[in-house]
């Protein structure tokens, strides 16, 4: 179809002040609480072990069907999935992608009546684990359509029309991709350039996404964009479904990367692009609130695949460290490689816990979740990469030789350093570690905000401070008093984790119980020292998350030994490994506490003004800078497409 006669001026990407930057973010937030969540309360100085123990469980049907169906997936991932070919070509073959489709894989998530196979987020999730070990590509293609793509925001925000249209396209047979990120705006959506033009009753798309994974491949797009405010329109940031054929719409580039080579990732470019109102899900403005909040589970995906990356790691690390010898001795008999193993073993059982939990939890739908799945995507990414990086130093030489380069010259091709390379990407992923901080701490202090807030903004009246001030004083005359004695001071607390012949995982909890209370005054110090200031002592905030972080895998890790106790499977050993890895976390606890308020946060700013003044130019000499030439970032004026349409659907 042909663009009107009288094309409608698209705006360059807005300027924003810092403070509008934090608008925008924060009218996308769920601003309510309407359901418990654990690591909301354990921010507060709340331990509710009630909200996750009993440990929950999936109902009989439930596993029956995902366990039938991981017996499906895992026999064709064994007889059709050549990991080492998807390294080496950089592409996943399209008959691959096809026998997935033809299994389901792509309906994993979407109900039975759209043609999907409608499994719990705890099957789907091990389903990533698995077929990620394969390739790790193919589960961030698996992904990315179901857990950020169309078919997830469709199920919450959808109408039933566009139920009825787009899913059971996207159950069978159509690729989907999400497509927020431009060249110039990552993480702050407030700057977002791309445009969609109210014309009668479509929308005219303008604009350029970048890292748009299975853009590439893809049919149906869920795309971001800012309707201009109007007469009628509300405007605002905007998520709408794109055909990606559409007239206009041209993937220019397919981007390559450190790790992940088969995944189908590029740049791709709207111009004039017609789309039906009937495609926008959801009322103008509210794109952000959908991209959040189906963030709130779709985030479990990448620490399920940090989980199968884990069981990979041990495994490997198993059966090297039993077999290589050095002084007389396996190598996993000397303490220095030993530690190591056992971190591997340790932080692997806690990442499935956590998982699993988080997972449980979201397919009962009677907590509010939204911290722990950020929480277990900030964990599982942080410790995923780490262990990944132990495999490698364990494997030595041999975990920085390339597979293909092992069998080439007579061993094992044992992808170590694949793993690690293709590990890299989930701190960056779905919200960077950096971002992730700040978005769980936000919803940490959100309490206090709530009755305080008005305190410290300095844009509030004097009428307004005072109202706060009152409402303040009662909240915190209730609350602190809590914070100073508890369960965790009682010895006999939690003793059912501390069975007749099992390790004793009783105090761990105690000791998780204590923390929870100290870091919660910790908090309310800050707060008070700090007050307006508080958002930008990210170091602070980072520590607090990752304190809390530590709690909560803590927390699940007891939790998941005493179910796997009381079920008969494999308890004594569940019960050692958590014992092991709670005293490894109150390691790092402990000096996160003892970092909070020692540290050179201060002195590391100086440094920064120094740097970006070119004070230290001096220290750069003596090298050689073997980058290109070009832009920091690509021009992404709109406008047509001056490139050859890389997009090539799988059929």
């Amino acid at each position: 179809m042909s663009a009107p006669h009288n094309t409608p001026q698209v705006p360059k990407a807005p300027k924003v002040t810092e403070r509008e930057a934090r608008k925008v973010a924060e009218a996308a937030r769920e601003q309510d609480w309407r359901k418990p969540s654990f690591a909301k309360e354990l921010f507060l100085g709340r331990f509710r072990l009630d909200l996750i123990h009993p440990h929950p469980l999936p109902p009989p049907d439930d596993i029956r069907r995902g366990e039938e169906f991981l017996g499906r997936l895992r026999a064709f991932c064994e007889a059709h999935i050549d990991s080492a070919r998807i390294e080496r070509e950089a592409k996943i073959p399209d008959e691959v992608v096809n026998g997935l489709k033809e299994l389901g894989a792509l309906g994993m998530k979407i109900e039975t009546k759209y043609g999907g196979l409608g499994l719990t987020q705890v099957y789907y999730n091990k389903a990533l684990a698995l077929v990620g070990s394969a390739s790790p590509a193919i589960g961030a293609l698996l992904s990315a359509h179901q857990s950020i793509g169309v078919p997830q925001p469709l199920k919450i925000f959808g109408t039933q029309e566009q139920k009825d249209a787009f899913l059971p396209r996207l159950a069978t047979t159509d690729i989907s991709a999400f497509l927020l990120t431009e060249p110039d705006v990552g993480s702050d959506p407030a700057r977002l350039a791309t445009t969609a033009v109210p014309d009668g009753n479509d929308y005219l798309l303008d604009g350029v996404k970048l890292w748009t994974t299975n853009g590439v491949v893809a049919d149906l797009l869920v795309v971001m964009a800012r309707v201009p405010a109007s007469e009628g329109h509300k405007g605002g940031i905007t998520a709408f479904v794109v055909e990606a054929d559409a007239p206009g719409v041209t993937v220019e580039h397919r981007n390559a990367f450190m790790g992940l080579r088969g995944i189908e990732n590029g740049v791709t470019r709207f111009h004039q692009v017609r789309v039906p109102a009937a495609n926008r899900i959801g009322p103008e403005g509210s794109g952000l609130k959908i991209a959040l909040t189906t963030l709130n589970t779709g985030r479990l995906s990448l620490p399920a695949m940090c989980v199968g990356a884990g069981k990979w790691c041990l495994k490997i690390a198993r059966e090297w460290s039993a077999v290589r010898e050095q002084w007389g001795r396996p190598v996993a008999k000397h303490e220095a490689v030993g530690a190591k193993i056992s971190f591997i073993a340790a932080t692997t059982f806690a990442l499935e816990a956590i998982v699993d939990l988080s997972s449980q939890m979201a397919d009962e739908d009677r907590n509010d979740i939204r911290i722990e799945a950020a929480l277990a995507k900030l964990y599982g990414s942080e410790m995923g990469w780490l262990i990944a990086d132990e495999l490698v130093q364990i494997r030595g030489g041999r975990g920085f030789e390339t597979a293909e380069s092992l069998a080439a010259r007579g061993e094992r091709a044992v992808p170590a350093e694949q793993m690690l390379r293709d590990m890299r990407i989930n701190r960056i992923f779905e919200g960077s570690t950096e971002i992730m901080h700040l978005l769980i701490a936000r919803e940490a202090v959100d309490a206090h905000l709530k009755v305080a807030g008005d305190i410290i903004d300095p844009e509030k009246p004097l009428a307004d401070k005072a109202k706060a001030g009152a409402n303040a004083a009662g909240f915190y005359a209730r609350w602190l008093p809590q914070l100073v004695t508890g369960a965790g001071q009682l010895p006999l607390t939690y003793g059912e984790f501390n069975p007749s012949g099992h390790r004793d995982l009783s105090g761990h909890l105690r000791y998780a119980e204590r923390s929870s209370r100290k870091l919660a005054r910790s908090t309310f110090y800050a707060m008070s020292r700090w007050q307006g200031r508080m958002e930008t002592k990210q170091g602070f905030l980072g520590r607090i998350v990752d304190i809390g972080a530590e709690l909560f895998a803590m927390s699940a890790a007891c939790v998941r030994a005493e179910h796997l106790r009381g079920a008969g499977e494999h308890g004594r050993e569940a019960y050692q490994l958590a014992d092991a890895f709670c005293r490894q976390s109150r390691v790092r606890v402990e000096e996160l506490f003892t970092r909070l308020w020692s540290n050179t946060d201060d002195l590391d700013r100086r440094v920064v003004d120094g740097v970006l003044s070119g004070t230290y130019t001096w220290l750069e000499e003596g090298v050689i800078d073997p980058s290109g030439e070009g832009p920091w970032i690509a021009d992404a004026t709109p406008g047509p497409s001056a490139e050859e349409n890389r997009h090539r659907p799988v059929r």
